[in-house]
């Protein structure tokens, strides 16, 4: 993942890393990878904060973002589950 980043960064463009869509054989070569692309000016961010960033606004498509993070965070699944019983109870 360093090299395309670095490489994108050296030429102009703005960079963010899904750190967390990415992975390596250790801890080390991560952390050192990851503090390399952030010294150079990526971002460093995760697919939830991503997702979070490019929807911009709950009004938009609360159900549909809703449906993804349910989909890929079991925890999650009980806030929309609520939100849609009191939305169906109005």
């Amino acid at each position: 993942m360093a090299f395309p980043v670095l490489s994108a960064l050296a030429e102009g463009y703005a960079v963010f890393v899904i750190t967390d869509a990415s992975g390596t054989f250790n801890q080390m070569t991560r952390d050192a990878a990851w503090r390399r692309m952030s010294e150079a000016g990526a971002q460093l961010m995760t697919w939830f904060g991503a997702a979070c960033e490019l929807h911009r606004d709950w009004r938009n498509d609360v159900e549909g973002l809703g449906t993804l993070f349910s989909n890929h965070i079991p925890d999650y699944r009980n806030l929309i589950t609520s939100y849609t019983t009191l939305k169906g109870g109005r």
